[in-house]
């Protein structure tokens, strides 16, 4: 792979987004290929009142640097995937999805207090509509206050006593390097499906720029991808992505593609939930033409989920969130 190129990979600045940045560069140098970090500020750094659940459909953490990409400033941009709006960016491609890490969600709480054991009335940090919702629907009398910042801000917050608990994606803490005892409970799947595209990272490069196209593809997990397809083309589908408590989990378990998803309204008060799967073969899993014929099975099992679900009344709890 060493062609003399240094490929340029644009990043935010964040702790956790320097090490999903540092592991593709890491891959890359594994291969022979040079490369640099380009470090970027984006909206979403500058503007912490906004709720995380915003992110997506607006883009705040990926604009800035996919308009780098554009620009030639940068050669491939990582992102955490479950920042990446749904929406296409023309000349842009999602060239690779590396092995997913874990896709959940964990509560810190003080004391080591589960979940079921928090007095009532506790107060949990959290700045996402959807763990907000799906932690009422299991718990209607916990108080929910607004939490933003990295991951050792809101460990700080918590310490101080400004919540009773906090919950974070366990992907997170385990590539900070952060993970072992400091988490209370397990959250996912029983109380807590994830964000669509948790615990994954996409890596956009762009559309005419063959040889970069090329080499990151060598880092995609089709497994991963797959999986990651299915979930976003049923938020897509669903256009759910601003502020409406949506969850997904897509996973391949015994040659099947499963993909559940859940929609619920910001009180947690009506959940509607589905899950359907489709059958693959094995040869599905590897490269080429069978790479993109399994994703366009997970693109049409994450459009059946979310039809389904939309015939449960789905539109109307998105519909309810948007009017809060």
């Amino acid at each position: 792979m060493g062609t003399g190129r240094c490929f340029r990979i644009g990043t935010r600045r964040s702790a956790l987004a320097q090490w999903q940045a540092q592991w593709v560069a890491e891959k890359l140098r594994a291969s022979g290929a040079e490369v640099e970090l380009v470090l970027m500020v984006t909206e979403g750094d500058r503007r912490q009142e906004l709720l995380a659940d915003a992110w997506t459909s607006r883009g705040i953490f990926t604009r800035e640097i996919q308009k780098a990409l554009l620009e030639g400033q940068v050669d491939l941009a990582v992102h955490s995937l479950k920042d990446l709006p749904t929406q296409p960016v023309d000349g842009i491609v999602l060239a690779a999805v590396p092995e997913r890490g874990p896709v959940g969600d964990l509560l810190i709480s003080r004391n080591q207090c589960p979940l079921a054991q928090l007095p009532a009335g506790a107060r949990i940090g959290t700045g996402s509509l959807r763990r907000q919702a799906q932690l009422l629907h299991a718990r209607p009398d916990l108080q929910m206050a607004p939490l933003r910042g990295n991951v050792d801000t809101r460990l700080r917050k918590l310490q101080a006593g400004q919540y009773d608990g906090i919950v974070v994606a366990e992907a997170g803490l385990r590539r900070l390097g952060i993970y072992e005892s400091i988490w209370t409970e397990r959250l996912f799947p029983t109380v807590v499906l994830p964000a669509v595209g948790q615990g994954a990272l996409g890596i956009e490069v762009r559309a005419d720029d063959l040889h970069t196209l090329a080499v990151v593809q060598q880092l995609d997990e089709p497994s991963t991808h797959a999986a990651v397809v299915a979930e976003r083309t049923m938020l897509a589908h669903l256009h759910g992505g601003c502020l409406a408590p949506v969850a997904a989990w897509g996973r391949i378990q015994q040659n099947q593609l499963l993909l559940t998803g859940r929609v619920l309204d910001p009180k947690g008060q009506q959940m509607v939930e589905v899950t359907q799967s489709v059958r693959i073969s094995e040869v599905l899993l590897g490269t080429g033409p069978s790479k993109l014929e399994l994703l366009q099975e997970a693109a049409e099992l994450g459009q059946k989920v979310a039809n389904q679900l939309l015939a449960l009344g789905a539109g109307q709890l998105i519909r309810a969130a948007r009017e809060q």
